[in-house]
């Protein structure tokens, strides 16, 4: 019987009120988290009234929306939103927007009665200038929603409708942060932050809405340490005697850029992501020119009371620290883009990121991702309706929020390394995507085609392998850097924490804690630590936290109990690296 479970990290009225854009941080922030009226009715049926009180930005499916347990949105549902809301008087300075950091699937909005916008793309955020229709004092906002799910060729991760195993409990409409926010009427549009460890600089490209210059502050704490202006474009500064961002010592310089009177906050970190060669003439990932061993754990990224959502920043952070405080140094974080928070955390205490990219397409083949890849067959990406990708509309906009996905993250000190596509899940044109994806960013590592259907030495940066049910063996002869980007998933159940304790999920079974922790013990001893000085770079074991069935996780579903002792696993990450 499935149980949904609560974790013991305080919601309130206004839940995830903090400001959720840390790297471009205005001083004007309106929080349109909280109650909101919700209904839901089918796509062919007319509105006919609200139906009760939904807690946004949580999903209707989620315990902690307030809705009705065991709610779901179909594909010929229609989600409905409304709320009023009291907008300070003075509060627009010229420009006004209303900012979506994730809203499942394809959604429209209103202010005021009017139309101002939509976006389609679950994962990605949109802003929308709703400088003509807003108001001082009181306005109102609604937003219609649909969401296909697992039913269509778009972006859906691993939600199915049809959840089990490694799939679970789809989930609809606004699952992050809306915010209003005002800027001058001239103001900074963008910025893209480069720090360059080999030259002591920092390069900052700037876009301005207007035609004023830029004047940019690198700060070291409160103390600038370098200034400089633009008339936009980029500008380069010298960062004097810098330290070098990295999990040892994850030191993060603030930033300061003016325009007219819009003033933007943010940080960044200098360090280098890179691949070399040993002195074994082994290739290796790098850190600020240096192999670095990357330790990891994969994260779904799930909670069991708001599915997608956390229901606190202080979650958030939770999970880091204790990924931290085991000696881990890097997250793969898995099929899910997180609220700008979750990275911000991996930046100040120090935890590599390696980003997937959201996964889409029809319904999967089993030859492609779950039979020929085991007998060593790999089938080429361009045939689509294999992969599932026989849809053109489908792989544009994956294209599309790759881009979307880079814009949103570029600046972000810890993103280590970008996943475009994991065990063939609507793959295509693999090495095509990794030559568009190196062309928008090249600071970073790519690994390719995670886990299978590898197209080759010239697809990725990486061997990538994935290994669950066989004696972990590195390829030998092999001239990019080897990773095993999942492994592991070692199992143990634990009662009264568990989503379904009728159905479990896991690769292997352990009855008892300690001979969970003796057997993942004997895994790295024997197999991850040798296999360093033979070619391994890399290791993610799956996985940080339980998920539904899934019960692989260091701690369980609603994060009351962690299954692994914290200072042993410390002292055996502390062994693991060149």
């Amino acid at each position: 019987m499935i149980t949904r479970l609560r974790t013991d990290f305080e919601v309130g009225e206004t839940p995830l009120a903090e400001y959720p854009r840390p790297q471009f941080q205005r001083d004007s922030y309106f929080t349109l988290n909280g109650q909101w009226d919700y209904a839901i009715y089918r796509q062919s049926e007319d509105f006919a009234g609200y139906q009760g009180k939904i807690l946004v930005p949580f999903s209707p499916e989620s315990l902690l929306s307030g809705v009705k347990e065991g709610t779901m949105v179909m594909p010929n549902d229609k989600l409905y939103y409304h709320r009023t809301f009291t907008l300070p008087i003075g509060f627009n300075k010229g420009h006004t927007f209303i900012n979506f950091d994730a809203v499942d699937f394809a959604c429209t909005v209103k202010v005021n009665g009017a139309y101002v916008g939509e976006h389609v793309g679950g994962y990605t955020p949109f802003s929308l200038d709703v400088t003509s229709v807003i108001k001082d004092g009181d306005n109102s906002i609604d937003v219609e929603v649909t969401d296909p799910s697992d039913t269509s060729f778009h972006t859906r991760a691993k939600q199915a409708i049809k959840h089990g195993g490694i799939w679970y409990t789809p989930q609809s409409g606004i699952w992050q942060s809306v915010w209003i926010e005002s800027a001058p009427q001239t103001y900074l549009k963008d910025m893209t932050i480069v720090p360059d460890i080999d030259n002591g600089t920092v390069n900052i490209d700037t876009k301005v809405y207007g035609d004023e210059e830029v004047s940019v502050v690198v700060l070291d704490g409160e103390t600038p340490i370098a200034s400089g202006n633009t008339k936009g474009g980029r500008i380069s500064l010298q960062v004097p005697n810098f330290e070098c961002w990295s999990p040892e010592n994850p030191k993060l310089y603030n930033l300061a850029l003016k325009v007219g009177t819009d003033l933007i906050r943010s940080y960044f970190g200098m360090r280098k992501f890179s691949i070399m060669e040993d002195e074994n003439g082994i290739k290796r990932l790098a850190l600020n020119n240096k192999p670095y061993f990357h330790n990891g754990l994969l994260d779904q990224g799930y909670w069991s009371d708001g599915m997608l959502t956390p229901p606190s920043n202080a979650a958030l952070e939770y999970d880091i620290k204790l990924v931290k405080e085991m000696g881990f140094n890097m997250i793969r974080k898995h099929i899910k883009i997180e609220p700008l928070l979750w990275y911000y955390y991996c930046d100040k205490y120090g935890i590599l990121v390696w980003q997937d990219f959201v996964s889409g397409g029809r319904k999967y083949n089993m030859l492609a991702i779950g039979v020929l890849p085991f007998i060593h067959i790999n089938i080429k990406d361009n045939n689509y309706k294999f992969y599932a990708r026989q849809d053109e509309e489908g792989r544009l906009e994956y294209v599309n929020e790759m881009h979307e996905t880079v814009q949103r993250l570029k600046n972000v000190p810890c993103l280590a390394q970008w996943v475009p596509f994991n065990e063939g899940w609507g793959q295509f044109d693999s090495i095509e995507i990794t030559k568009q994806l190196r062309a928008l960013d090249n600071t970073r590592t790519i690994d390719s085609v995670s886990g299978w259907a590898d197209q080759g030495k010239n697809s990725s940066d990486l061997k990538s392998l994935h290994i669950y049910f066989k004696p972990i063996v590195l390829p030998k002869r092999e001239k990019r850097v080897i990773v095993i980007s999942e492994f592991g998933g070692y199992s143990n159940p634990t009662e009264e924490h568990m989503f379904n304790p009728d159905k479990l999920f896991g690769y292997r079974m352990f009855k008892t804690k300690d001979a969970l922790w003796e057997a993942y013990k004997k895994l790295y001893e024997n197999r991850i630590i040798p296999g360093i000085a033979k070619g391994l770079s890399a290791t993610v074991y799956t996985q940080v936290s339980d998920v539904e069935e899934e019960i692989n996780g260091l701690i369980t579903y609603d994060r009351k109990v962690v299954k692994f002792p914290v200072d042993k696993m410390k002292e055996l990450n502390d062994r693991i690296k060149y």
